[in-house]
């Protein structure tokens, strides 16, 4: 039985955000409304979720959040919090107001049940985000036990995103690992007070971007250099990040064999290793949620053909999931 937990939606736009268009990414409109509304209207349909936090430029996301016709969707509380400098403090601020009983300014964790307690984090820009995805995501992270579960999907579930003749598509980078290739779907649940080296996804986060060769020498590098970081941690990443530089090139058979170095237990080992926590990845079939807005032409490929993806996502989340219970409504107004 999967227990409730807070949504945290990163909304901000300091440290490493990068605008579309000159614009937070967040607030690029799709299908008439801004990415985030679409975010927190899809929460308030996942069972799972008992509340839900947004963080980032709280005038302008109440503005968003308290017009009329979005607030009418609302059946779980929502917080809205002034951001902080970057990703991380984002992150631990908003885990520390999250916690039961916290005051408004938050409080550290001080208990076991505190240091247990789990939040889900995902992106406030997720076009084609699901209930059933964040649903499935959530009750398969708990089932394992993990102190950090991060949501990921396999090629086969991301195809129709492809680009094709008829359709501009997204060009989507994979991580290549022995079992699959696989992209990270932007839902990670986390007991933030157990990752003691939570401080390294900021670095992570930063250095995301497969497709940049400097970014990757960079990250491989700091990880070499680590206190927890060993020459197999930053050896395996060089692997699987070279395997998916030759994937892109179109070397398919030589990608295959260079990841067959590398598999999804080892990344998951080594992840451990590094944030000194139990860290799991965690497969979803749907593949919505590993759709985000980094770029002026992924945006414009989503908001020419929202409609029709969007249709096909949801189609196979109820034919994979089937339709999810719909949360009692509750008296929820912006705060």
């Amino acid at each position: 039985m999967s227990s409730h937990v807070p949504a945290i939606v990163m909304a901000g736009d300091r440290g490493s955000a990068r605008p579309v268009y000159g614009e937070s990414k967040v607030y690029l409109e799709i299908a008439g409304r801004p990415l985030v509304a679409h975010v927190v209207a899809t929460l308030q349909c996942v069972p799972e979720i008992s509340e839900v936090w947004v963080v980032g430029d709280a005038t302008r996301l109440s503005a968003v959040l308290g017009e009329e016709g979005v607030q009418a969707e609302f059946r779980k509380p929502l917080q809205i919090v002034e951001q902080f400098e970057n990703l991380y403090e984002n992150a631990w601020q908003m885990y520390r107001r999250a916690l039961p009983g916290a005051p408004p300014d938050g409080r550290d964790p001080e208990s076991e049940g505190d240091r247990d307690f789990q939040v889900l984090f995902l992106s406030g820009d997720l076009p084609f985000a699901t209930p059933q995805e964040i649903s499935e995501f959530v009750r398969e992270s708990q089932v394992t036990g993990c102190e950090y579960g991060i949501g990921i999907s396999a090629e086969p579930s991301l195809a129709l995103f492809h680009p094709t003749a008829e359709h501009l598509g997204i060009e989507v980078t994979y991580f290549n690992l022995r079992e699959a290739r696989l992209k990270q779907n932007n839902l990670h649940l986390a007991k933030p007070a157990r990752i003691l080296n939570r401080h390294y996804i900021e670095e992570m986060y930063q250095h995301r971007k497969q497709r940049e060769i400097g970014s990757m020498i960079s990250l491989a590098w700091r990880l070499l250099r680590a206190r927890e970081g060993t020459i197999s941690i930053a050896c395996f990443y060089a692997v699987m990040h070279f395997a998916a530089v030759l994937d892109r090139w179109r070397l398919r058979l030589l990608a295959d064999w260079v990841r067959r170095f590398v598999s999804t237990g080892r990344v998951e080992r080594g992840l451990s290793r590094l944030l000194k926590a139990s860290v799991r990845l965690v497969t979803v079939e749907t593949g919505g949620c590993a759709v985000d807005v980094d770029t002026e032409e992924e945006y414009d490929a989503i908001r020419l053909d929202r409609d029709r993806l969007y249709a096909r996502v949801c189609e196979r989340a109820e034919a994979t999931y089937g339709p999810l219970p719909l949360p009692p409504r509750s008296e929820s107004k912006v705060s």
